[in-house]
Formats: C-alpha cells, sequence, structure tokens
C-alpha cells in the first residue's frame, strides 16, 4: 500500500475480515501493524497460526492502540460492540465498517460521539481476491483516510466509490448480491445438464468452466460492450440464437431488473432494523 503503514484493528476475525488480511499481507504489509479480536481462544489461535498478526479477546484495547479500526462484527451486535468503545479518543483515528444495514449516522449514533467513518461494502468473491467493493465516506473524511480505505480493499479486488451513502444499496444488488445471481443461473444450468445425461461432475465442470471463460473474456475485452461481446457468440440461426430467443421470451432482462430492485428495497429496509 502506497500510504504510510497504520496499525490496523479488525474488531471481529470472520471470513470477510480474514480475507482482507490476508490480501493485505500479500500486498506486502507488515503483520506487526495488524490486530484481529475474537471472543474465543480457538478463533484467535487459528488467525494467528494463519497470519502471525496479534490477536486480543479485547476490543477495547485493540481499538485504543489502532490508527485504523475496520469493524467486521455481524451487524446485530454492532451497537453492543460501539457502546463499550465510547469512552476512546476516536478524533485521530479511522473506522471502516464492513456491516451491512448500518449507516453512518446509526454508527455515529451507537457509538455515541462523532468519528470518522467510512462504510464498506464487500462482496464474497474477496475471500479469494476477486472482490468488488464499494465504498462511501463523508465529506469531513480526509483525502489520506479515504486513499488508506480504498487501498485497504483493493487488497481484496477492486473498488467503487459512490458520492450518496444510499448508493451503497445499489451497491448491495449490483455487487453485494450478485454472486448468489450467477451461482443461481449456473446452478439452473447444471440442473439441466444433468437432465440432459450429464454426471453431476461433468455438469459442473461444464458450468463452471464456461462461466470462468465468459467472465475473463470481459475482464480482456474492456473495451467492448457486453452486449457486443454475445452478439460476437450469437450466430444468426444459431443454437445460442435460440437460447437468448427464449430468455428473452421469458423477460429476462425484466426479471433481473426486478430482483435487483428487490435487493434495493431490501437493504432499505434493514437500515432502519439497527
Amino acid at each position: 500500500m502506497a500510504n504510510s503503514v497504520r496499525n490496523i484493528a479488525f474488531i471481529g476475525s470472520g471470513n470477510m475480515a480474514s480475507s482482507i488480511i490476508s490480501g493485505l499481507l500479500e500486498s506486502g504489509y507488515p503483520a506487526q501493524a495488524i490486530t484481529a479480536t475474537a471472543p474465543s481462544q480457538s478463533s484467535r489461535s487459528k488467525i494467528a497460526q494463519r497470519f502471525s498478526v496479534s490477536t486480543t479477546a479485547d476490543n477495547h484495547h485493540a481499538a485504543s492502540v489502532a490508527d485504523v479500526i475496520v469493524l467486521s462484527v455481524k451487524p446485530q451486535i454492532m451497537s453492543d460492540v460501539l457502546a463499550k468503545l465510547s469512552d476512546i479518543d476516536f478524533s485521530n483515528k479511522l473506522l471502516i465498517s464492513i456491516a451491512a444495514g448500518i449507516t453512518i449516522p446509526r454508527l455515529q449514533a451507537m457509538l455515541g460521539k462523532p468519528a470518522n467513518f467510512v462504510r464498506v461494502m464487500p462482496n464474497t468473491p474477496s475471500l479469494v481476491g476477486l472482490g468488488m467493493s464499494g465504498l462511501f465516506a463523508p465529506e469531513q473524511i480526509s483525502q489520506q483516510d479515504k486513499d488508506f480505505s480504498g487501498e485497504l480493499m483493493q487488497a481484496v479486488g477492486k473498488v467503487c466509490w459512490v458520492e450518496e451513502e444510499s448508493q451503497i444499496n445499489a451497491i448491495i444488488a449490483a455487487a453485494g448480491s450478485a454472486p448468489a445471481y450467477f451461482f443461481l443461473f449456473m446452478e439452473a444450468m447444471q440442473k439441466e445438464a444433468i437432465a440432459q445425461g450429464f454426471d453431476e461432475q461433468t455438469a459442473r465442470l461444464l458450468v463452471e468452466q464456461s462461466a470462468a471463460g465468459a467472465a475473463q473474456m470481459v475482464v480482456e475485452n474492456s473495451e467492448l460492450e457486453l452486449s457486443t461481446l454475445r452478439q460476437q457468440v450469437t450466430s444468426k440461426g444459431g443454437t445460442t440464437a435460440e437460447a437468448i430467443a427464449t430468455f428473452n421470451q421469458h423477460q429476462l432482462s425484466d426479471t433481473v431488473a426486478k430482483a435487483m430492485q428487490a435487493a434495493v428495497k431490501r437493504a432499505e429496509e434493514m437500515e432502519s432494523l439497527f
């Protein structure tokens, strides 16, 4: 990371926190500048053994000595976690929340005082270094803190900044939830391939390799519209054209739009739960 090294405390050490730690270390970030918290000894031992970073069960101490605090606990316990940190001086600290459904004003209220919050919405491909994360920072956040937050998440994939916090919900629809859309589509393809006579393993291979190849073609042909890539596979009057026509007859585009809109609506509803 181009920014100067800061001491980072991960409050919570679940899969997403572990993936970020892994990405940081692979990018050359020093392990001695990272602390991870977890309530159970077994979890702390696994983290320490895997990454050679400091671990503790004491969230308060970890946050007190850190320059950057990554809040990676479940949304349901965020209020309790922040309430126990409320006596810390956060004036020179950066707090990064990766919790879904909790707005920055709500985080401020849970903490009981102003603080420098950046909100991040990652997705599960971050676990394999191919994440897509949306980030939002209020106006008062310094450029240095924004840069650090962006580089932190670039350790596990690519990033996209949004101008308004409400756009985080659109990030959820287009990226946060999106892996499940693709998995559902692949699942349906595998099921039909099995119905057409392939064994489960072969059907999965056919689908997963085609999906991986298609995604890589998109990445390597960024100058081409997605529609152009689709058309290049679709010979007039051929098999692909017939399959695409069937999708269109069943209004696939409308279904996708409605699904993404439903994700946004649910994200908005979740903001009232915490």
